[in-house]
């Protein structure tokens, strides 16, 4: 597959964060399910019991199963001298599902991928139908040449270049570290 340019829009306009959890929501059944597994993790290798909840399939692992998850991408947000580069995991995905948007400070990744697939055969018919989108909003460091903003997507893979300026390159400083 070769290498696509992937457009970066730029708005005046700031986009709100995207929220922590579906709407709908609520947060304190997973608040339960992290403490639970805090105090699993502490009792880890003592003889002890797990969590009425955890062990009957009840509380909020038992409602979420009924829920589809939502598809939010990985993402590695790496910096080196000249640039910041964000590198997005996006199987199956091309530079035709990906909208990136450029609004103030902030950089907002989404996707959308639909699949069908159909199949005839002499004594059956299978109709299969795929379909997911994901937003993410990140916010950017002071020091992007916004106008250089570069996005190419390969093989499932979105990698978005967020050049330095001129400016924020000059102020880096190499501190020695010393033996005490």
């Amino acid at each position: 597959m070769a290498k696509s340019a992937v457009e970066v829009r730029k708005e005046q306009k700031v986009a709100p964060p995207a929220p922590l959890w579906p709407p709908g929501l609520d947060i304190w059944p997973r608040f339960r399910e992290e403490m639970d597994r805090a105090f699993e993790d502490f009792w880890r290798g003592r003889p002890s019991f797990p969590s009425l909840a955890r062990a009957f399939g009840a509380g909020p692992r038992w409602g979420r199963a009924l829920m589809p998850a939502p598809l939010v991408p990985a993402v590695d947000f790496v910096e080196d001298d000249k640039a910041f580069r964000i590198t997005a995991e996006l199987p199956g995905m091309t530079d035709k599902d990906v909208d990136i948007s450029l609004s103030g400070d902030v950089l907002t990744i989404k996707g959308e991928k639909q699949e069908e697939k159909e199949e005839k055969g002499k004594n059956y018919y299978m109709s299969e139908r795929r379909f997911g989108s994901f937003q993410r909003s990140l916010t950017l460091p002071d020091g992007i040449d916004r106008d250089k903003i570069e996005a190419v997507c390969e093989k499932g893979v979105l990698t978005v270049t967020l050049p330095k300026t001129p400016e924020a390159v000059e102020q880096q400083k190499k501190i020695e570290v010393k033996a005490a």
